[in-house]
C-alpha cells in the first residue's frame, strides 16, 4: 500500500518542499530510501523501526520503499524521521490518513518515540508563506521558531503517539503563538558595557565613529592594552536590531543549529570571535552541502579577528567579497548558494612581532621584522578597513580610577542619531551607511571648504597617507560631522579623521 506525506528541508537559507512516498509491498523484508539521501537520512530506518515498536505500532516485516522527491536535491539530516514513520503507519492502515495532506511534517525521532528538535525550522516556516501549505507539525522545542511566522499555524508535538492521535482527531493541539512583547524581549540587552572600560577615551571615540558609519576597524597596541575588551563591547553601541535583521540572523543560526531551544529570535547583535588557526572554510562556510561559516554567523553584528597578521593569508583574502557585497556565494559542482554576511569587521594586531614596539617595555624587533609583520596583511584587505587606531597600554593612575566610564546606552543614542541622518541622506540610493559610499557619492556628500582641502593635502604630502586613504578619510570625516550634527565637513572633522589612519602614516615605524 502507498502513502504520501509532505515534508520540507533547507537548501542554503531557503526552505523547500519535499514529498515523501512510502510503499509497503511484498518481498524480502528490507528498507530502501531513495532520492539522494545522506547517511543521516539512510539511518532513519533504524530510528523509525525502534520508535514504532516502542510506541506500540506494528512494524511490517515486508519490503518498504521510501522515495524523497525532488530526487535531484541532496537530502540530509534526521528531519524526515517523523514523516517517514507516519508514512509507514498510514501505509499499513494503522491510522486514519485523511488529514495528512493538510500538513507539512518534520522532526527527528528518538528510539523511544520522542520527537527531537531539528535544524532550519525558521527558513522552512518562512517558505510556507508562499506555498499552499499553512500548517506544520514539528517538535515542541522548535515551536517558537515557527510560531513567529504569523501566516502559518505551527502544531508542536512531543511524541510519535501524540502526532498520530492529533492527526486522527483524538486530541486537540492549539497552534503555537508568541506574544509580540515577548518576541523582542531582551532587545539591546548585553552582559558587558562600555562603563566597565577604564581610560582609552580616544579609542572609545573611534569605536563610536565605527559603529555610527559602519566603518571597519583595526586596533593596534601591545598585549594587555584592552583591545579585546573594547572589541567585545562594540555590539553594545550598535543600534538595536530591527525585526527584519532579527529574522535574517535567526535564519542563519537556525540552519547552523545554534539557536537555543524555545528561543524565537536572535535579538542581540552577534559577536563572533575567530581564532587565527581557523581555515577559510570555517570562515566563509562550506561542506558538501554548504553551511554558513563565521562571517555569516556574524551577520548584522561584529566579526572579531584577534591577532590579524597571524591568520593565514588565504583565509583573510576570502573576506574581500563579503566586505564589499554583504553576502558570500559558495559554489559547488551541483549548485551555488548565497548566505548573508553583512558584518562590521573589528580586528586587532600587535605593533610588532614581540608586541612592545612604541610601548614602555623594550622592543627587540628590527625595522625589517616589523615591516614583514605588517606586510602579512594584504593591501586589498587593508583597503577595506576605514579606521586604524592605536591602543596604548593603560597607566597606573588609569587602572586605579574609580570613576565609571560612559555607559553603552548613552553612546548608542548618539550612534542612532548619526544613523538616522545617513538613512535620510542615502534614501533611494541602495546604501545605508557612510562607509558604503562610492566615488560618485563621496564627491556629492563630502565637499570640503578650502581650509579642509589644504589640511588634507598636507596630510597626504607630509604624512605619506596613501591615495586609498584619501577616500577613507573623507568617509570617516562625514561620519564625524554627522555625530556633531553638522551638515558640512569642517576642518576639525578632517583633522580627527586623519588621526585614524595609523597604518597609512610613514611615521608609524
Amino acid at each position: 500500500m502507498l502513502s504520501k506525506i509532505f515534508s520540507a528541508s533547507v537548501l542554503g537559507l531557503e526552505g523547500y518542499g519535499v514529498e515523501i512516498e512510502v510503499d509497503v509491498g511484498g518481498g524480502i523484508p528490507a528498507v530502501a530510501v531513495v532520492g539522494l539521501p545522506d547517511t543521516a537520512v539512510k539511518e532513519s530506518k533504524e530510528r523509525v523501526k525502534s520508535a514504532l515498536k516502542n510506541s506500540q505500532f506494528d512494524y511490517p516485516p515486508r519490503k518498504i520503499t521510501v522515495n524523497l522527491a525532488p530526487a535531484d536535491i541532496k537530502k540530509e539530516g534526521p528531519i524526515f524521521d517523523l514523516p517517514i514513520a507516519l508514512g509507514i503507519i498510514s501505509a499499513t492502515g494503522q491510522m486514519n490518513s485523511e488529514r495528512l495532506k493538510e500538513f507539512i511534517i518534520i522532526g527527528e525521532l528518538a528510539l523511544n518515540g520522542e520527537i527531537r528538535r531539528v535544524k532550519g525550522v525558521l527558513p522552512i516556516a518562512l517558505s510556507l508563506r508562499k506555498s499552499p501549505f499553512k500548517k506544520i507539525i514539528l517538535p515542541q522545542d522548535n515551536a517558537a521558531e515557527a510560531g513567529i511566522v504569523e501566516e502559518i499555524e505551527a502544531y508542536p508535538v512531543r511524541t510519535l503517539s501524540e502526532a498520530v492521535a492529533f492527526l486522527e482527531g483524538k486530541i486537540e493541539i492549539s497552534p503555537y503563538r508568541i506574544e509580540r512583547e515577548d518576541l523582542l524581549k531582551g532587545l539591546g540587552d548585553y552582559e558587558v558595557d562600555f562603563s566597565e572600560v577604564k581610560g582609552q577615551e580616544f579609542v572609545k571615540r573611534a569605536l563610536e565613529i565605527s559603529a555610527s558609519g559602519y566603518h571597519n576597524l583595526l586596533m593596534l597596541g601591545p598585549p594587555g592594552a584592552g583591545k579585546t575588551m573594547l572589541a567585545k563591547r562594540l555590539p553594545t553601541i550598535l543600534p538595536e536590531m530591527t525585526r527584519e535583521e532579527c529574522l535574517e540572523t535567526t535564519q542563519i543560526y537556525s540552519v547552523a543549529g545554534l539557536l537555543p531551544p524555545n528561543q524565537a529570535l536572535i535579538t542581540r547583535r552577534p559577536f563572533r570571535m575567530v581564532h587565527h588557526t581557523a581555515s577559510d572554510i570555517a570562515l566563509v562556510g562550506g561542506g558538501a552541502v554548504p553551511k554558513p561559516g563565521e562571517i555569516s554567523l556574524a551577520h548584522n553584528g561584529v566579526l572579531f579577528l584577534d591577532e590579524l597578521p597571524e591568520f593565514h593569508r588565504d583565509t583573510l583574502e576570502v573576506l574581500r567579497q563579503p566586505l564589499e557585497e554583504g553576502q558570500i556565494t559558495i559554489s559547488r559542482a551541483s549548485r551555488s548558494l548565497t548566505f548573508f554576511s553583512r558584518f562590521l569587521l573589528c580586528a586587532t594586531m600587535n605593533p610588532c612581532p614581540c608586541g612592545y614596539f612604541g610601548s614602555s617595555r623594550e622592543c627587540h624587533c628590527t625595522p625589517r621584522k616589523i615591516q614583514q609583520y605588517r606586510a602579512k596583511i594584504s593591501g586589498p584587505l587593508l583597503d577595506r578597513i576605514d579606521i586604524h587606531i592605536e591602543v596604548p597600554a593603560l597607566k597606573y593612575k588609569e587602572l586605579l580610577g574609580k570613576n565609571e566610564g560612559e555607559p553603552s546606552s548613552e553612546i548608542r543614542k548618539r550612534v542612532n542619531r548619526a544613523r538616522k541622518i545617513q538613512l535620510r541622506r542615502f534614501k533611494n540610493t541602495g546604501i545605508n551607511f557612510n562607509s558604503q559610499m562610492s566615488s560618485r557619492l563621496i564627491k556629492k556628500f563630502c565637499q570640503l571648504e578650502e581650509s579642509s582641502q589644504e589640511l588634507l593635502k598636507r596630510a597626504i604630502d607630509e604624512l605619506g597617507i596613501s591615495a586609498r586613504g584619501y577616500d577613507k578619510i573623507l568617509k570617516v570625516a562625514r561620519t564625524i560631522a554627522d555625530l556633531a550634527g553638522s551638515e558640512n565637513i569642517l576642518t576639525e572633522h578632517i583633522a580627527e579623521a586623519i588621526q585614524y589612519r595609523s597604518l597609512d602614516r610613514n611615521l608609524w615605524i
